[in-house]
């Protein structure tokens, strides 16, 4: 997996890759900024920061591959990488984990469907699972089935970073379900079609707000919160009402002299 993310992140730096990374970022950070808890954890992608929104207080970065401490100080990572283990093998107890960022991780692993089935062993109830990815039923997509067509005739080059196995949101919608999950945020974005050069892209820009209304479930790419839900448990919310405390009523007292006074006449 190492060398298909280097791959990615060097094709997020051309202009194409900038806009989605922009509207990934944007998408979340506004995601996480309200998810509560203590542990956080993202899977993949070091070049991309989708905790630095999010106020846990511990907060790790995880990678399947090895990475040069120099080569990632080069790249100018926002976050050092904290652990190297396998995707469909995590090194968490079970329920010990409140949030997963999953940036284009299950794309581009061996097992995307063992790691999403390891993200709900260690995610606590009611945590939550933060993924993004690209949408093959969209412009990009179709450009990138042409060019791996064209590649079998050698010709021609990939739009799309080499490597990645691009999987439909329909699936992701399937695996989730079947693991507990339930979606409780679905977007799409980056309407623009399958071009590198800026100055088109910037042209274009008016294919968001079209896509956004016409044909938003063919955005180029897609970004999903799923909340872990356990059956038989209801989580517990404080009780802020109490019971009003009664007034003390005053209780009467026999005037033991009038009583006295009486038994002797």
């Amino acid at each position: 997996m190492s060398g298909q993310i280097i791959d990615l992140q060097a094709w997020y730096q051309t202009p194409v890759g900038a806009y989605l990374r922009a509207w990934e970022q944007m998408q979340v950070d506004a995601a996480v900024a309200d998810i509560f808890g203590y542990h956080a954890l993202q899977l993949g992608l070091p070049d991309f920061d989708g905790l630095h929104n999010n106020r846990m207080p511990h907060q790790w970065l995880a990678n399947e591959g090895w990475v040069d401490p120099v080569q990632g100080a080069a790249h100018g990572y926002p976050r050092k990488i904290a652990l190297l283990t396998h995707f469909a093998a995590l090194p968490f107890s079970a329920s010990s984990i409140d949030l997963v960022v999953l940036p284009h991780t299950l794309e581009f692993c061996s097992d995307p469907h063992g790691a999403l089935r390891e993200v709900q062993r260690v995610l606590v109830p009611e945590g939550r699972v933060v993924i993004c990815g690209l949408n093959p039923a969209s412009l990009w997509g179709l450009r990138q089935r042409r060019a791996r067509l064209y590649q079998r005739l050698g010709i021609g080059d990939l739009f799309l970073p080499e490597g990645g196995e691009f999987i439909g949101h329909w699936r992701i919608r399937d695996w989730l379900r079947l693991l507990g999950f339930e979606v409780e945020q679905a977007d799409f974005g980056c309407y623009r079609p399958s071009v590198q050069n800026e100055q088109w892209l910037q042209r274009t820009a008016w294919m968001d707000r079209m896509g956004e209304r016409w044909w938003p479930i063919f955005g180029s790419a897609y970004f999903f919160v799923a909340v872990k839900r356990v059956k038989g448990m209801h989580l517990l919310a404080p009780n802020w009402k109490h019971a009003k405390a009664r007034a003390p009523q005053s209780i009467p007292v026999a005037n033991r002299r009038h009583d006295y006074l009486k038994t002797e006449d």
